[in-house]
């Protein structure tokens, strides 16, 4: 049964949507358009709102530059309020202009360099626009091949690209540095993972941060000692949620290993990170290729929900006391008992004690908003990748 003091931290969970996952999107081999994508920023701002009206859980959108330029961002911001959403973090992009084929903020030609620099400089100023706080960085920065780039020489020249962006930051802006261990670079990767990440933000100051993404990480790989880690050091800045069973992420949050985001859950809980004050930051970062997309956000900010509120479950007292007696099958028995506990009934009662649907996917398959866009959306060019 869940007690007033879980639902008390649920009600402030915050799930930022990312504006792409509106949009079409595929493998390296196709990219599948589907009846009803949106085809303005405005319209996924729509749909994303749709998530939140029915899941109370994402009142802020993500921003992906180039994808979502507008002329007006003042605008775009009342839009937002308007559909009863804010907007949220600005990405960059340096991955997509054939400029950056040998790295971006890594380049050897300083003018490939200077170009990626004052690609940031923009957001930057798109933040000041929107009200947005984080700026966040992901590169597709790396080689293929041995002695193909100086890796050494790439480290320098990406820490003196990062220290010219977080210069120009605003006072409460933060840099967030997202890392994946491989792809589209196949040899090395720039940023391939958390420690190179840390190294090369903490050299900046304290409002540049890590940002991890749950899908970029190399099989095996224990994340949520990774998530233990940088909240003891103070340098988690954010998260991407999503999942993946292989190499790749971007698949709904959850599905492939649902305990491993419990446990991941539990040390965000642990180290604090549901406070109101910790300064971490929570998205989803997921593209969805056959199944609809506006359930698909909806399902996904559900699985957190249901995984934080098993982690908030679990016993610390009982948890601390058997740890410090080494009762190995009783610490283990107390964390299994809590990812065990069925919540979805208890979730689904606070839900509508709030005005909210029980069955907040149900709810959307019976609005008929699905069958609404597909006959509106008609002609103009459908958001996605590279839109």
């Amino acid at each position: 049964m869940i007690d007033n003091a879980v639902l008390d931290v649920l009600s402030r969970q915050a799930i930022e949507l990312p504006s792409w996952a509106f949009g079409n999107s595929g493998t390296r081999f196709k990219v599948f358009a589907t009846a009803g994508t949106p085809r303005t920023v405005q319209e996924k701002l729509t749909d994303a709102a749709k998530v939140n009206e029915l899941t109370g859980l994402a009142p802020s959108v993500a921003l992906h530059i180039p994808w979502d330029t507008v002329d007006d961002y003042a605008t775009l911001k009342q839009h937002a309020a308007d559909l009863g959403v804010a907007l949220g973090t600005i990405n960059s992009n340096t991955f997509q202009d054939d400029l950056y084929k040998f790295g971006s903020l890594t380049h050897v030609d300083v003018s490939v360099r200077q170009k990626a620099i004052d690609h940031h400089y923009e957001c930057i100023e798109i933040m000041h626009q929107t009200g947005s706080q984080d700026l966040k960085i992901w590169l597709a920065d790396g080689t293929n091949y041995p002695g193909q780039g100086d890796i050494r020489g790439r480290q320098d020249r990406l820490a003196d690209s990062l220290r010219q962006i977080y210069d120009r930051l605003g006072d409460d802006q933060r840099l967030v540095l997202e890392y994946k261990f491989f792809e589209p670079a196949f040899y090395h990767t720039d940023v391939p993972d958390w420690g190179t990440s840390y190294a090369q933000v903490t050299a900046l100051g304290e409002r540049a941060l890590v940002c991890l993404d749950t899908g970029h990480h190399a099989p095996g790989t224990n994340i949520e000692f990774i998530v233990a880690q940088l909240l003891r050091l103070g340098k988690l800045g954010s998260f991407d949620f999503n999942s993946r069973f292989y190499a790749d992420d971007d698949l709904i949050v959850g599905a492939a290993d649902p305990f491993q985001l419990f446990r991941i859950l539990y040390e965000v809980v642990r180290g604090g990170a549901l406070e109101p004050d910790s300064g971490v930051a929570f998205m989803l970062d997921q593209c969805h290729n056959v199944e609809d997309k506006v359930p698909g956000q909806i399902r996904s900010v559900l699985n957190v929900q249901e995984m934080t509120a098993r982690a908030l479950l679990v016993d610390a007292s009982a948890l601390t006391s058997a740890q410090e007696a080494g009762d190995v099958l009783g610490a283990n028995a107390i964390v299994m008992d809590a990812f065990y506990t069925d919540v979805r009934g208890d979730l689904a009662d606070w839900r509508e004690s709030r005005g909210l649907p029980r069955d907040p996917v149900r709810a959307y398959a019976e609005s008929g908003y699905q069958g609404k866009i597909e006959k509106e959306r008609v002609g103009g060019q459908q958001a996605g990748w590279g839109a």
